[in-house]
């Protein structure tokens, strides 16, 4: 995985959310705002509830939502634009 590349699945099978852990998760939430962003680990993250637009600088924008369980990769620089409020979990895995 380069620092450009995001992985995602939609809507992936609550069995599979149970293996990953996900239910026990800590929860963030944003409300619609456009900010800069940094990864200095890997996340990864299942989205509760709203839209958001995340373009990697140098890489195409790509747009998320409700159900989308989402990777972001370590060093990877971008812009998020949260189009609606935004809730999910997450966790880290460096």
């Amino acid at each position: 995985m380069n620092d450009r590349e995001i992985f995602f699945e939609r809507n992936p099978s609550p069995a599979k959310l149970d293996v990953l852990g996900v239910p026990g998760w800590p929860y963030w939430s944003k409300e619609a705002s456009t900010f800069r962003w940094t990864y200095d680990r890997t996340e990864v993250c299942y989205l509760l509830q709203g839209r958001v637009t995340v373009t990697p600088d140098g890489g195409e924008p790509q747009t998320f939502e409700r159900g989308d369980l989402i990777t972001f990769p370590k060093g990877m620089s971008c812009t998020w634009e949260i189009h609606e409020d935004l809730e999910k979990q997450y966790t880290f895995k460096d």
